[in-house]
């Protein structure tokens, strides 16, 4: 009977011992799902303090709809992620569900076991009392075995009975988490129902300001044609800018009659130092902090359709992200600021050197850095901008000799 008992305990523990991995396996996706939602959560708050201000113009633009459809997307992400968490939570339930049948059946099974302990040993006993039954003994070697047997027949009944209560407790404590999950699954839908509405709230805002920005097509029209135009004199500037650097670099390596270092593939005569600077700049793609804290792309690198205005294209050599007014612009990389100049529409602007690499920073209203300054990664270089239609907005570009990057490609991911 006892090796019965020692085989059930035995089985208990192969059959827990993959529900516990499990267990950790959840417990880990249930870590990063609400780090997801923490995450969503964060850039929703952005997005509402950035429309906030942008609305505050009471002027329906194109920035406000970027806005408003950056929030769409990211609902419709947090929706999703809260759809998954339903899903874990309904595995979780199951399987504890699972947990407490096999613990009913084990209980079960240690009682029978327990009661036909007790029976078993009545039967053997023949009605007398243990303690009758050992000093009744004929021999003295007879009375050691029955004191050995009573020894253990007491450890047995007294194992046994720990293990009943360590079982009823266990399982008390899984119909317990069982309640919990339940709860929480069902403020987890809420939640949800929640989100949903307000989905739907975003949708019915965002076709309003389409809705309205259609009837301003043709002022539209007129806005991406002069932003076009905006967009060639800035190019031309910075070209004419980098021209410059390439041929006082050329010109400083000549009168040095010597052969200055290159980067890796460079076409630009380089110092050991630049080349250095070029190469860090080269091996951080990927990693470089955004220009300013918080906000989202308004407008990606090269041609994309225009929001509202069917079959316009519009053309860009950086990334605009919007961002919340008098939010500080700040260097990505560490470097020199070689320029500071203004082109109508673009406000201040300032280029900065790392090595063979340029990284642009535009529609600044305040600077706070002079050409010749060594800046290090992060460090403030300015204010954004904000236009007559509430829209704060950085244009950011990065360049590589004279040829224009796509950004995205060196920024880190959010």
């Amino acid at each position: 009977m006892l090796k019965n008992r020692i085989t059930i305990i035995f089985l208990l523990c192969i059959w827990l011992t993959p529900l516990i991995h499990v267990h950790a396996q959840t417990k880990k996706t249930r870590a990063e799902l609400e780090k997801e939602k923490a995450e969503i959560q964060k850039r929703l708050l952005e997005f509402d303090q950035i429309l906030k201000k942008t609305a505050e113009t009471k002027k329906v633009s194109v920035g406000q709809l970027n806005v408003v459809s950056k929030q769409l997307q990211n609902r419709i992400s947090y929706i999703n992620t809260l759809s998954r968490e339903v899903r874990l939570i309904d595995t979780e339930v199951k399987e504890t569900e699972n947990k407490i049948a096999a613990l009913e059946k084990d209980l079960k099974n240690m009682k029978e076991e327990y009661s036909g302990m007790i029976y078993t040993s009545s039967k053997l006993n023949q009605g007398m009392t243990m303690t009758a039954f050992v000093f009744s003994s004929a021999t003295f070697k007879q009375f050691y075995m029955r004191l050995k047997y009573l020894k253990q027949y007491s450890d047995a009944r007294k194992k046994q009975v720990e293990q009943i209560e360590k079982t009823s407790e266990e399982l008390a404590k899984q119909r317990a988490n069982l309640e919990a999950k339940k709860e929480e699954k069902q403020a987890v839908l809420q939640q949800e129902q929640q989100q949903k509405q307000q989905l739907d709230k975003a949708k019915q805002e965002q076709q309003g300001i389409v809705n309205s920005l259609t009837k301003q097509e043709q002022d539209i029209r007129k806005q991406i044609a002069a932003a076009k135009k905006q967009q060639e004199n800035l190019n031309k500037a910075i070209r004419t800018i980098i021209e410059e650097e390439i041929r006082r670099a050329e010109a400083e390596a000549k009168k040095a009659n010597s052969t200055a270092t290159r980067a890796s593939g460079s076409s630009i005569p380089l110092t050991p130092e630049a080349a250095a600077l070029s190469n860090s700049f080269a091996g951080n793609r990927g990693k470089l902090p955004w220009p300013v804290e918080s906000g989202f792309v308004s407008r990606p690198y090269g041609t994309h359709p225009h929001p509202t205005v069917k079959g316009v294209t519009e053309d860009n050599d950086g990334l605009d992200i919007q961002t919340t007014p008098n939010a500080n612009v700040r260097a990505v990389f560490d470097g020199e600021v070689t320029k500071i100049f203004t082109v109508p529409g673009y406000g201040g602007t300032i280029v900065i050197k790392h090595g063979e690499y340029y990284t642009m920073y535009s529609k600044l209203k305040v600077i706070s850095v002079k050409s010749g300054d060594k800046v290090t990664a992060k460090q403030i270089l300015g204010q954004v901008y904000t236009n007559k239609d509430g829209v704060a907005e950085v244009h950011f570009e990065t360049w590589k000799g004279l040829q224009p990057m796509d950004p995205s490609i060196w920024l880190a991911g959010r």
